[in-house]
């Protein structure tokens, strides 16, 4: 699939990301407008997935540790027809089908996330399985980088070393924003890549929003068959594709209002 139509692609999922949260008037739309393009890259490019069969044994995973991104992912699986558009209207909704965070409840869903780390772990003992069933698919794994704070994160990137998991990608949104305020500020990261290095992982960076960017490395990651895991640091902007949402914390779990909700829908129409 050519660059173009990834785009178009990014820009429909961020209008139902937008229109969803906005009408459940509940929701975190700027982390998940920061993780669009990463996600769409994996499910329309770079993934083995059969959307007409998305529990086949053969498939490369996708688990979304950064759980409160679940409208992002629900946008995907409507893109890919495994969901009704329509339910994502009815988001947080009693009538609705679809809640705050992923749950295996709704197909297409690999794993229940929210719980910061959780994901992480899961992905790793996902991995460990795949090695233990000699399939030759891969685990994608999406985290926050305010998740990165979480203890769990590490104890399970040590584990994935330890178990030379090369069938693990695992990608950090990289935005330097969580719900207090800048991570740096708040619990200061510093530099992930060599974090994850310094664990036992091949590590990479890239631009989050540049489709040829995310494409080439993570093909470069899966080209290396060397029994380290792999780990992609890639630099996003927190409500990435509405003006007034780029940069702005305060639109971490906040939906937009009425006329906000005009303003965002008529930008990314």
């Amino acid at each position: 699939m050519d660059i173009k139509r990834l785009e178009e692609i990014a820009k429909r999922v961020r209008y139902k990301i937008v229109k969803m949260v906005g009408l459940a008037k509940s929701g975190h739309p700027g982390g998940s407008l920061s993780a669009t393009d990463i996600m769409v890259a994996l499910y329309f490019h770079i993934m083995d997935y059969d959307p007409k069969n998305p529990y086949k044994k053969e498939r490369d995973r996708f688990v979304l540790s950064k759980g409160h991104a679940a409208p992002a992912l629900y946008a995907i699986l409507s893109e890919l027809g495994i969901i009704e558009e329509e339910e994502l209207w009815k988001l947080r909704k009693l009538e609705g089908k679809l809640q705050g965070h992923p749950s295996m409840d709704t197909p297409g869903v690999e794993i229940c996330t929210g719980s910061l780390g959780q994901g992480f772990s899961a992905s790793v003992g996902m991995a460990i399985g795949y090695k233990l069933d000699n399939l030759k698919n891969y685990i994608y794994v999406l985290l926050g980088d305010g998740e990165c704070q979480e203890g769990i994160v590490w104890e399970a990137a040590m584990a994935a070393a330890h178990y030379k998991l090369d069938n693990l990608i695992a990608i950090v949104d990289r935005n330097y924003l969580q719900i207090d305020g800048n991570t740096e500020e708040v619990m200061a990261l510093g530099d992930l890549k060599e974090k994850f290095k310094a664990f036992g992982w091949d590590t990479f960076e890239i631009d989050g929003h540049n489709f040829k960017e995310i494409i080439e490395t993570i093909n470069k990651a899966k080209s290396l068959k060397n029994g380290k895991p792999k780990a992609i640091i890639a630099r996003t902007v927190k409500g990435k594709g509405v003006s007034f949402m780029e940069n702005n914390v305060a639109f971490h779990g906040k939906a937009p209002n009425e006329e906000q909700l005009k303003e965002a829908l008529k930008e990314l129409s």
